[in-house]
């Protein structure tokens, strides 16, 4: 394989850029162009996440259905991610991250046809989701890998700040109107929705500007880069301490596939509900996140943190418990605000431990652990509704998040003791 075309830098990553350090990270074009990109994507794929699990589950009505999708996503992810760090390392991130767009754009066109099959395009939309991760596994570590180039190192917290709002923005309007589409008009005008804003979101990301060049990542067989990566990310307990605490919080914890399960049978407010319920959680995340865009804070990271994921699993044991809808909605939102304050955290600790030759392989199994604990969580959720009920799921995976908080406090004493994010540098 050939190196890539990037050259080094002439000054390093933390050196001054076009803006000065104290300018707001929002006067950076190139910055503002990423994030409407980036909103179009993120919107996209929560309108199709909300309709694929409710035509799933409206044509099976079978909970194991639900830990399929999650499944057909995952698998790809698992194979592919480490492979795909080691390519964002040594080639170009922006092409590989709009190529990884156009896939997923292909994924909804895909998704569009098979709307109109009823229960014999179920098998169809397996496979295909087996794509959008294989896409997935590309595009989320370039895309965390690409920021620190489009910004400066003193503006990067408030970037990722601004990055994870804008997220949650998309995942507000997102489920709401995919399930309001949906009730309106079936799959096929969900679906071309999604095609469309994600072909604009990879044409507008190709006018993205890339102020700053990488070393690139050299030497060595592809197995051995891989193992420098997975050594570092050992070596920093920081970094894994993090990113496991992820992992196990939100794979025992999470409630996000049981919604449809809920929606039906537990709270019985159809469709419009089921959008209602996701856009909860993420009215709790853009709220705090416009806080933290606005005003990000850099004192007691390490203690925010677990006490943003213990918030985070109380708030999903009174979910599993409820059976009125206002406070289901208002459980939701308090785990989603939770959530952002730990998500803001958990990325900035990543990106500012990392060197930046070694970001794309980092951020790869950043996000394998994340996926882990996102798609393999829906998996454990549907699997374990099926056996002993969404609410003893529901309910059993919240308290093993309190006990993850718990050992984990306990196991990473470094993590806990962080007080700023520049004291997790690369050194």
């Amino acid at each position: 394989m050939h190196s890539s075309r990037r050259s080094l830098p002439s000054a390093p990553l933390s050196s001054t850029s076009p803006a000065t350090p104290a300018a707001s990270v929002y006067r950076n074009t190139g910055f503002t162009h990423f994030l409407v990109a980036r909103l179009l994507a993120v919107l996209a794929t929560q309108i199709q996440a909300v309709v694929v699990a409710w035509q799933v589950y409206d044509l099976t009505r079978e909970p194991i259905a639900l830990a399929y999708v999650g499944l057909a996503q995952f698998i790809p992810m698992l194979v592919l991610l480490l492979p795909a760090g080691d390519l964002i390392d040594r080639f170009s991130r922006k092409p590989i991250l709009a190529a990884s767009w156009a896939v997923s754009t292909v994924c909804a066109a895909a998704l569009w046809w098979l709307s109109g099959h009823g229960s014999a395009g179920v098998q169809g939309i397996y496979a295909v989701l087996v794509l959008f991760g294989c896409a997935r596994a590309f595009s989320a570590p370039a895309l965390q890998s690409l920021i620190p180039q489009i910004v400066a190192r003193e503006q990067l917290a408030q970037a990722l700040a601004a990055n994870s709002m804008l997220l949650r923005v998309a995942s507000i309007g997102g489920p709401f109107l995919g399930g309001l589409l949906y009730a309106a008009g079936g799959g096929a005008l969900t679906y071309a929705v999604c095609f469309a804003s994600l072909g604009l979101g990879t044409a507008l990301l190709l006018r993205v500007p890339v102020t700053r060049t990488v070393a690139v990542a050299v030497g060595g067989t592809i197995w051995q880069r891989f193992g420098a990566g997975i050594h570092f990310i050992r070596s920093r307990p920081i970094i894994l301490g993090t990113i496991s605490l992820d992992l196990f919080a939100v794979l025992l914890g999470g409630v996000v596939a049981l919604l449809p399960v809920y929606a039906h049978e537990v709270l019985q407010v159809g469709p419009a509900g089921l959008g209602a319920l996701r856009s909860a959680m993420a009215i709790g995340e853009v709220a705090t996140g416009f806080y933290l865009a606005a005003r990000p804070f850099d004192r007691h990271v390490g203690q925010r943190m677990f006490w943003a994921v213990a918030v985070f699993g109380a708030a999903n044991l009174v979910f599993a418990l409820s059976h009125w809808f206002w406070l289901s909605l208002l459980a939701l939102a308090v785990a989603g605000a939770a959530d952002m304050v730990s998500m803001y955290i958990r990325g900035a600790l990543v990106q500012f431990s990392t060197p930046d030759d070694m970001r794309g392989r980092v951020n790869a199994v950043n996000m394998l652990f994340i996926g882990s604990s996102n798609e393999l969580g829906e998996f454990r959720a549907g699997s374990a509704a099926h056996w002993m009920g969404a609410v003893p799921a529901a309910v059993s995976g919240a308290l093993c998040t309190l006990g993850v908080v718990g050992l984990w406090s306990w196991m990473f004493k470094p993590l806990r003791q962080v007080d700023r994010f520049e004291e997790a540098s690369p050194s």
